[in-house]
C-alpha cells in the first residue's frame, strides 16, 4: 500500500471507538506524518481489506491502528477502525524488528 491518500473517513462511530482506549483523531492522523510499519490483517478481512499500522504520534508515542481504505468517488481515503496506544512490551519487539530490517 502507498502512502498517498487524500484525508480520514471519519464519522460518530469510528471516533468513539479509537477514542474508547485514549487515542485522539489528532494522534491517529499524526501517525502518517512518519515512519509508520503497514501490515496485511487477514485474520480480520473478511468483508473488506484491513490493515494494521504501527507507528509514532508527533508526541512520540507508540500507537497500533487498525484501518481500511475507503473510496469516495476519485478520492481516497483512510478508514480508521480501532486505535490503541502500546504496551512497553510491544514497543520493545516493535523496535527490534525495526533494527532487525535496517541490518
Amino acid at each position: 500500500m502507498t502512502r498517498a491518500f487524500d484525508g480520514f473517513d471519519w464519522d460518530i462511530g469510528n471516533r468513539a471507538k479509537c477514542q474508547k482506549h485514549g487515542v485522539s483523531i489528532a494522534a491517529i492522523e499524526s501517525l502518517f506524518s512518519g515512519p509508520i510499519a503497514i501490515l496485511p490483517d487477514p485474520a480480520h478481512s473478511i468483508r473488506e481489506t484491513r490493515l494494521k499500522a504501527i507507528g509514532y504520534t508527533e508526541q512520540g508515542r507508540a500507537v497500533f491502528l487498525i484501518f481500511t481504505e475507503r473510496r469516495r468517488g476519485a478520492r481516497r481515503l483512510l478508514r480508521p477502525i480501532s486505535a490503541r496506544y502500546m504496551h512497553v512490551k510491544e514497543i520493545k519487539a516493535y523496535e527490534k524488528a525495526i533494527a532487525q530490517l535496517g541490518q
